[in-house]
């Protein structure tokens, strides 16, 4: 419905172009969480359903389900967005940087992130083995 209100308020040439561009980045960020959630291991179809699209991410950042109750906080839900994207870039291995431009301009970071070599580096519920490259103590095998 939205993008019939939209194509129906076109009056010239400019609007069209801004329209279509709005259209290529909205199509844009769609394929791109889709990738992201599929490289996570999750279906993709997720990214598609408002409220669940969260709860998946959460999952895909290692984050409780409660933390949902945190995005329905007017104002305070900032903090858990920023917070996500942070831990979004480190569970694909990346740093601070990339997740300050996912906060800031995630039109950009987020096709990076889909359709570049990143690869999912947390698994949900394995915790690593720590002692599974330690040096072997007292002849152990």
């Amino acid at each position: 419905m939205l993008i019939i209100n939209l194509l129906a308020q076109i009056n010239n040439a400019a609007d069209l172009l801004a329209a279509l561009i709005l259209l290529a980045l909205f199509a844009l960020i769609i394929a791109s969480l889709w990738i992201i959630f599929t490289k996570a291991g999750q279906p993709g179809w997720a990214s598609l359903i408002p409220i669940y699209n969260l709860y998946v991410m959460l999952q895909i950042v290692g984050k409780p389900a409660w933390w949902l109750l945190l995005f329905l906080i007017p104002v305070f839900n900032i903090i858990p967005s920023i917070l996500l994207y942070f831990d979004l870039a480190r569970a694909f291995g990346k740093g601070t940087g990339f997740a300050l431009g996912l906060i800031f301009l995630p039109m950009i970071f987020l096709p990076i992130l889909a359709f570049s070599d990143a690869a999912y580096a947390r698994h949900s519920g394995n915790k690593p083995n720590i002692l599974q490259n330690s040096p072997k103590v007292f002849g152990q095998r």
